[in-house]
């Protein structure tokens, strides 16, 4: 009875477009009176789901994307990247992929990944005699790097779910992340071959050095976070505090590009995203507790070792099924608290690695980014290339069947994921 309380109002909740995070609170709330168990216990657990020192990840991640992405970062990215492979022909596409890789490096997050580059790239696309749907498109599925490549908040919360270290998770996502945007940029290379597309003037290496040397303080933040997590000199959170003030130092002092009001801007944003990603964090997390006290998660994880015969391949399959059509239909922190625990429960006890298993739990996660009918990314990337929702959904089926090749590679080549990992 709990369990159809549970699961059945959250569903109505969901398909009604009450916000995740409502849905989630609610439908445990509904379970647990009908349980018959008192509510008290309600603003405890979720003050136990937010008082997590590697949580303060978050809000510190968040803050360092948003300096930079208001610090004039993206802009000196794009230059770089255009000065390397402008002249090559689809190089435009490249620089796209590049430059979300790069990002993904700095923000954490999908969504600010399209925002921050798309404005510059989808327009320069489009000027390269690419469609706007097809610009629109590409920008919106490399944005999901950003939630695979470190930092990474979906790493985090992952972390903070299973106690798996969140500095291996990082290392984990760097060459997944690489391997989606190879794919990305094959994909487009192969769509658009037909395609009279136009080239930039070849640069010199003067020009090319001059670009670097441009870029160079913002793609240190990267090298500062992982150089730093994974020489041992500080945690994860240490990681995400210290981004958040070299970002505030270079984009002052340096760029001269973050004003009193930008910076007012800046924080305003990082506010209303960390308390965004902390409601539902809050609220998953006491669904997941309840779904633990009711024995349901180990009743889903032997379920899905029985259906898959106890053959981890077919193991896997079934979890990618499982984790797509979660990210097309609720975001990654919710998906996370109610799918991983018993998922991870099954992969682990049939012997998959438990980083390689969040590398693609990310990896799957992302891609529901880009998909409808949540697809935050491609609302963002409609927006800013000023097109439908079907033309970028339709624009976007083959972007999205790339990051599901890279996703099997590294599901059945775990190594890649582990290959930075100590």
């Amino acid at each position: 009875m709990t369990a159809a309380v549970l699961f059945g109002s959250f569903i109505i909740m969901l398909l009604l477009n009450v916000p995740i995070a409502v849905c989630l609170g609610l439908s445990s709330v509904f379970a647990l009176l009908s349980a018959g168990m008192p509510l008290t216990m309600v603003p405890g657990n979720y003050y136990a789901a937010s008082n997590k020192f590697i949580l303060l990840a978050i809000p510190f991640f968040i803050l360092g994307g948003n300096i930079m992405a208001k610090g004039g970062i993206s802009g000196r990215l794009i230059n770089l990247a255009r000065s390397m492979v402008g002249h090559i022909r689809g190089g435009m596409a490249i620089v796209c992929v590049v430059c979300a890789c790069f990002f993904a490096a700095i923000s954490g997050s999908g969504p600010a990944t399209v925002a921050a580059l798309g404005v510059l790239v989808i327009p320069a696309m489009i000027e390269a005699g690419y469609e706007d749907s097809d610009a629109s498109a590409l920008m919106s599925v490399s944005g999901t790097i950003g939630l695979i490549i470190p930092p990474s908040i979906l790493f985090v919360v992952y972390g903070s779910i299973t106690g798996v270290s969140v500095s291996d998770l990082f290392m984990g996502g760097v060459i997944p992340g690489i391997v989606m945007g190879l794919c990305l940029i094959i994909a487009c290379l192969i769509k658009n071959r037909h395609r009279k597309l136009k080239t930039l003037p070849k640069t010199s290496w003067k020009e090319r050095r001059a670009a670097f040397k441009d870029a160079f303080l913002g793609l240190m933040m990267p090298v500062i976070i992982l150089g730093g997590i994974y020489g041992g000199v500080f945690t994860p959170t240490e990681a995400a505090a210290v981004s958040a003030v070299y970002g505030l130092l270079v984009g002052i002092f340096v760029y001269h590009s973050i004003t009193l009001s930008v910076f007012k801007d800046i924080i305003k944003e990082s506010v209303e995203q960390t308390a965004s990603v902390m409601f539902i964090n809050a609220a998953a997390s006491l669904f997941a507790w309840v779904i633990t006290m009711g024995g349901y998660g180990e009743v889903a994880a032997t379920a899905l070792i029985t259906l898959s015969g106890g053959n981890l391949k077919l193991l896997l399959l079934v979890i990618n099924i499982i984790l797509l059509f979660a990210g097309m239909v609720m975001d990654g922190t919710s998906a996370s608290y109610i799918f991983v625990p018993f998922i991870s429960a099954a992969a682990i006890s049939l012997g998959y690695d438990p980083v390689a298993l969040g590398v693609l739990t990310v990896m799957n996660l992302a891609i529901g980014n880009a998909t409808p009918p949540v697809g935050v990314c491609l609302y963002v990337g409609c927006n800013i290339g000023r097109v439908s929702m079907k033309q970028i959904c339709k624009a976007a089926f083959p972007y999205i069947a790339a990051s599901i090749i890279a996703l099997f590679i590294i599901t059945y080549v775990p190594q890649l994921s582990l290959l930075l990992v100590k």
